[in-house]
Order: structure tokens, then C-alpha cells, then sequence
């Protein structure tokens, strides 16, 4: 058996089982023993365990505090016992007041990470247990409800309206369908692999029995906590201390041996001369600096800790305050990630009715979790939809960016679709007309006509769906995706998600400490350009990226 089972979203179950050396059932808990012996535990590479005493002494070795080490030994060395303690208390002081803060903020760090869940429950000797997650093995069969947290990397052997937030990995909030169906050899890519679960990530409805495939620093989330795991370059504040404290340390070294050569030269005493030169050395030397730089510092860190913000590390504040891009997600960040359904436009461009009926049909009998736009569409509670059944369902996805219903109310059988407008017009071939009943033809007049209403639409800060419809046989009783052609648009279903009151002073406090601020987005681009301008951000430029073939 391979420790860590080889693209596994792309092999057959029973395959994939075989590999694996285990079965639908999961292990025994000697088998489970034996392999955690093996493969080791189920936990991700991070930084050492704390050592207090050597993150203590860590803090010695700034150059600055170096050169005070170096001038309190020579006031000892020379008599001067009140140079030599009050130095040591400042570097002492100093020191103690750095790491007591980062220690503080090191510790509550762990109590968060404390309050994560650390159980998983599998299925071992025919029975389910829960285990703790660092246990977990190859070949376990674990099972999975919302509000769980993948434990591992895995391949699901069945679900049930399973969607899982995956935004740990991808910063995508929306919640991604899993179904245990195999993928087609062409999906190479495993964030493609639809039939995959990733450790980290978490079951946001639905239930899911899955197969571990791999663990700790094999899975998706362990690559990077590999890279997380490698010592940090210094930061920008801690280069300019060390290049400074390196700078006084030349010119001190530098002052000594002028004004011991130049003493020397002029025949006086060697050992005054060098008292002499160490003297103004010493002197040189800004003794007060560190405590000063430390000070302020926590001073930064206490008036965050006020608004909520644990500092791990001092130096951090002043990367903040020279940061100079801003990069920030739009939903949920700039805007409200509220969204609301403010208007339902026929294809004649006046509200209608119609389309708000056809898009609470799609999103009422539309099966697993509901978007946001669902939840907008569904709260027009006034309208009728009393004497519709649902027949059958085409689930949205990606590639198509649509969902299709099949309902029949005891007169007509309609396949209604909504999604992607480009994808909903492309696919039209038809259009409802100012009647009630009337239907056109799709030219490329009515085609551009209606793509420059959702363009208009974007432009004011609308997010577009596309409603259409298909009148099918009575008879038929099962919808598929070859169904979705030859339709019938209605209209636009535009969603507006309000901007944030306080993003506004945020952006403009960023702009007036010369920040720029950059927004990454999934949405459209006259959507994004209409909500910065809301914001009174000016939009120079928009770069248009698609992230699918780079992604691994």
C-alpha cells in the first residue's frame, strides 16, 4: 500500500480501496494502530515547540543591544560599576518588555487554535468512534456532517446534498457541491475534483462518507503549512535596526581606533589612550535607543490589542504602518454581503412579474444549499407558486453556471433555467415579447439590444441572472443538460449587495496615508468599477485574470 493514495479523485472507488488496502467498512483499529506507526500522525508541519528561554535570548541579538553588552563590559572592565548596572537594567528592561509582549500574544494565539475541533468520527471495527484527528490514517472511512471539519484529505464514497465551504484554500466563500461520482480522466487538476474533500475545509450542510487518502503534510493544506513552517525573513523594520545597530557598531569600532592611533601618535600613555578612546565610545553608544524603539512599539500593540488585533510580533506594527497596497476582497469586505433582489426585468426592460414567478420557481424546488441570490429570490414571499410540482432538476455547476428545474402545475410542463446571462442568452433562441404569450425571434438586434440592458444593469452595480424557459411534452419526465437549448429568455433577475457605510472612512484614512488599495474580485468588472465608485475610490485600471489553468 502507498502511504499517500496518487491522484485519487480520478480512479474507480473499488481501485482506489484496493490501494489503499482497506474497504467500505474502514479498518480495524489494530490495522489503524499499525499504520499510524508507519505513515505517523495526522498533523501539519509548524514552527517548533516554544522554547521561552531561547526566545528570550533571541531577543540579544540585535546589534544595538550587542553594542551595549560590549560598552557595559568595558565600564566594568574600567571601575565604572554605575555604567555597567545602569546599562545592563536598560537592555534588561528592554528586552523583557519585547518578549513579555510577543509571549502574551503567543499565548492567546494558542488558545484559539485550542478551540478548534481536534476529533473525527470513523468507522473501525465495524463501529463508529471518535478519534482524535492526529490519529487518523490512510485507508480510515470517516463520516462527515455540517458543521464538521475535514479532517484529512479524502475521496468520497457517498453524499447527500454535501457542500463544503473551501475558501481556506481557495478564498472563494461560496460553498462547493461534492458528490461521490467518479471524474473523467480530462479533470487533472485536483481543486477540479468535485468528488474530493481537502483537510481544513468544513461540511456546511449534507452529510458524506468519505475514504482518507492522504494525511499531515501530504494534503493540499499541508503544502502550504510546509512553507509557512520555514523561518520567516526578517521584516523590513528589523533590517533597518540591524543595519543601523551594525552602522553605530562600525562607527564606534572606527572612532576607537582614531582616537587610540591618533593618542599612540602623539606619544601619550597606551593604556589612558585606549580608557580614553573605550570612554567616548561608550558614550557614543545610544543606550536609551532600544527601550525607546520597544516602548513604542507596545504602545502600538496595546492600542490594537483594544480593537481586537492580537500582535505576535512587535516589529509587524511597523510593517503595517509602512504598508504602502492595500489588497482587499470586495464581498463581504467593502460590501454588506447582503444581497437583495431590487429589480426583475422583462426583455422589454420594465419589471415583470413573470420573471420574478419563473426565478422563485428555479430557486424554491432547486435542491442542496442555497445561494445568497436563492435566499434574495425566495424572500419575495408574496409570490404563488401553489399548484407547481417539481419533476426533475439539471444541479448548477461551473462549466455551465446554470440550474434547470422541470415543473408542471397541471396545464404546462416547463424546464425553467437561470444562471449566467451570457450562458441563458447564448442558449436562447427565442424571447418574450410585451404579451403575455407572445414569443420572438432571438435576432442579432433583440440579442444586442438585450445585452447592452445587462450591460447597463452591471454598470449600476447589479449582480445579473438570466431567466428562461422551455415548454416541454407532458409526458417527459426526466430533464438533462441537452435540454437546455433552444430556449425561450424572459428577462433579468438583478441583485444589488450595498456597499459598507464604514468602508468608505476606511478607504479614505488608507488614501490619506498614502495607501493604495487594490480590490480582487470574482464579480464583474462594471459591478466592481460601480461599487469603488460608491466608495469614492478612483479606478485607473482593471486587470482581467482567468486563474483556471494556473491553478494546481
Amino acid at each position: 500500500m502507498e502511504p499517500q493514495a496518487s491522484r485519487y479523485w480520478n480512479i474507480s472507488v473499488p481501485s482506489l480501496l484496493e490501494e489503499l488496502a482497506t474497504n467500505a467498512e474502514g479498518l480495524s483499529q489494530r490495522e489503524a494502530a499499525e499504520r499510524g506507526e508507519r505513515f505517523g500522525p495526522n498533523t501539519l508541519r509548524l514552527r517548533g515547540e516554544r522554547v521561552l528561554a531561547l526566545e528570550y535570548l533571541a531577543h540579544f541579538k540585535n546589534p544595538l543591544v550587542l553594542v551595549l553588552l560590549a560598552a557595559s563590559a568595558v565600564s566594568a572592565l574600567t571601575g565604572e560599576i554605575a555604567g555597567f548596572v545602569i546599562i545592563w537594567t536598560i537592555v534588561l528592561l528592554s528586552v523583557t518588555l519585547d518578549f513579555v509582549q510577543e509571549n502574551r500574544a503567543g499565548r492567546a494565539a494558542d488558545r484559539l487554535r485550542q478551540t478548534v475541533a481536534v476529533t473525527a468520527t470513523v468507522w473501525r471495527d465495524r463501529q463508529r468512534r471518535d478519534v482524535p484527528i492526529a490519529e487518523l490514517v490512510p485507508g480510515d472511512v470517516v463520516q462527515l456532517a455540517a458543521g464538521d471539519v475535514v479532517p484529512a484529505d479524502c475521496r468520497l464514497l457517498d453524499a447527500k446534498d454535501l457542500f463544503v465551504n473551501q475558501s481556506l484554500l481557495t478564498g472563494e466563500s461560496c460553498p462547493v457541491e461534492k458528490h461521490a461520482r467518479d471524474m473523467p480522466a480530462a479533470v487533472s487538476e485536483l481543486d477540479q475534483a468535485e468528488n474530493a474533500l481537502f483537510m481544513g475545509t468544513s461540511v456546511i450542510t449534507g452529510i458524506g462518507i468519505a475514504v482518507v487518502c492522504r494525511i499531515g503534510t501530504h494534503t493540499a493544506i499541508g503544502g502550504i503549512a510546509e512553507s509557512l513552517a520555514a523561518k520567516p525573513p526578517p521584516t523590513a523594520f528589523e533590517l533597518g535596526t540591524q543595519r543601523f545597530g551594525m552602522l553605530v557598531m562600525r562607527l564606534t569600532v572606527l572612532m576607537l581606533l582614531f582616537v587610540f592611533l591618533v593618542n599612540a601618535w602623539f606619544r601619550r600613555p597606551l593604556l589612558d589612550s585606549l580608557l580614553f578612546a573605550i570612554a567616548l565610545a561608550v558614550g557614543l553608544t545610544p543606550e536609551l535607543l532600544p527601550m525607546v524603539v520597544t516602548v513604542t512599539l507596545s504602545r502600538g500593540a496595546l492600542r490594537m490589542a483594544r480593537k481586537k488585533v492580537i500582535v505576535k510580533q512587535l516589529a509587524a506594527i511597523h510593517n503595517l504602518g509602512s504598508m504602502n497596497i492595500l489588497c482587499t476582497d470586495k464581498t463581504g469586505t467593502l460590501t454588506e454581503a447582503r444581497i437583495r433582489l431590487e429589480r426583475h426585468l422583462g426583455a422589454d426592460g420594465r419589471d415583470s412579474p413573470q420573471v420574478l414567478e419563473l426565478a422563485f420557481l428555479n430557486s424554491w424546488f432547486e435542491t442542496g444549499l442555497k445561494s445568497p441570490l436563492d435566499e434574495a429570490i425566495l424572500a419575495h414571499e408574496e409570490v404563488d407558486i401553489r399548484g407547481w410540482h417539481k419533476v426533475d432538476e439539471v444541479p448548477f455547476d461551473f462549466e455551465r453556471r446554470r440550474v434547470s428545474v422541470l415543473v408542471d402545475n397541471g396545464q404546462e410542463r416547463l424546464l425553467v433555467v437561470k444562471g449566467s446571462p451570457e450562458e441563458i442568452l447564448r442558449l436562447s433562441t427565442q424571447y418574450a415579447g410585451d404579451l403575455p404569450a407572445s414569443v420572438l425571434t432571438m435576432d442579432e438586434m433583440a440579442l444586442a439590444r438585450l445585452q447592452a440592458l445587462q450591460a447597463s444593469l452591471e454598470h449600476e452595480g447589479f449582480r445579473v441572472l438570466g431567466i428562461a424557459r422551455r415548454r416541454v411534452s407532458p409526458e417527459q419526465l426526466h430533464a438533462i443538460v441537452n435540454d437546455e437549448t433552444e430556449l425561450v429568455f424572459v428577462g433579468f433577475a438583478a441583485f444589488l449587495d450595498p456597499p459598507k457605510p464604514s468602508a468608505r472612512h476606511a478607504l479614505k484614512a488608507l488614501a490619506a496615508s498614502g495607501v493604495v488599495v487594490k480590490v480582487i474580485t470574482g464579480d464583474s468588472e462594471l459591478v466592481t468599477r460601480h461599487v469603488c465608485a460608491e466608495l469614492g475610490m478612483a479606478v485607473t485600471d482593471v486587470m482581467t485574470v482567468t486563474v483556471r489553468e494556473s491553478t494546481a
